[in-house]
């Protein structure tokens, strides 16, 4: 299992075999069943994780108890409340598997520790954020000047082995649209072919 994880940092940085071992092994792996959440709305966020399998949605609901989703995590993808992790305040988040998944946890005081004693974490996780705000810059420019089916056939361009994982309700809140308008936009689709 930890084997996905030391490829992907690989991917990133050059790191020593005794760096990777010392990182990967503060990490735990947990298995979260289909419909359990990782972390609620109000907890402090505890730890940061890296999917191995499954999928999970980080989101928050409105005063109509709609979801508002930021965005999805599968295999390979880095997940956590980060302003609740770094500031230990409440978050305003949910984070929940949609299917049943196994991830990788470290928590925020192995991490800040190893920080300081493998100067490389801490170059990952500086790319890795940049990249993360890099995706939210692109997907707010997104929302404010692309039509919805613009940014629903990006969405199948950019995520296509997630996108058959989602429910037309789940595409649907993370894009801002209704159900019924995700329903609309696949029936033309496969009218078109």
């Amino acid at each position: 299992m930890i084997e996905s994880l030391k490829k992907h940092i690989r991917e990133y940085i050059e790191i020593s075999d005794e760096n990777l071992e010392k990182y990967c092994s503060a990490f735990s792996l947990h298995k979260i069943r289909k419909k359990d959440f990782l972390l609620k709305e109000g907890d402090i966020c505890e730890a940061e994780g890296f999917v191995m399998n499954g999928c999970f949605k980080v989101f928050r609901t409105d005063s109509n108890a709609d979801e508002q989703i930021l965005y999805f995590a599968v295999e390979d993808w880095w997940i956590s409340d980060i302003d609740s992790f770094i500031n230990q305040i409440p978050s305003q988040l949910n984070i929940q598997a949609i299917e049943d998944s196994e991830i990788l946890l470290i928590s925020k005081e192995d991490k800040e520790k190893l920080y300081q004693e493998i100067p490389e974490i801490e170059r990952l996780m500086r790319l890795k954020f940049q990249m993360s705000i890099i995706a939210l810059q692109r997907r707010i420019i997104d929302n404010l000047s692309k039509p919805s089916e613009e940014r629903y056939q990006d969405f199948l361009k950019k995520y296509p082995k997630t996108a058959h994982r989602l429910t037309n309700i789940q595409i649907a809140a993370y894009l801002g649209v209704t159900p019924e308008f995700i329903s609309r936009i696949r029936r033309k689709m496969v009218s078109k072919n």
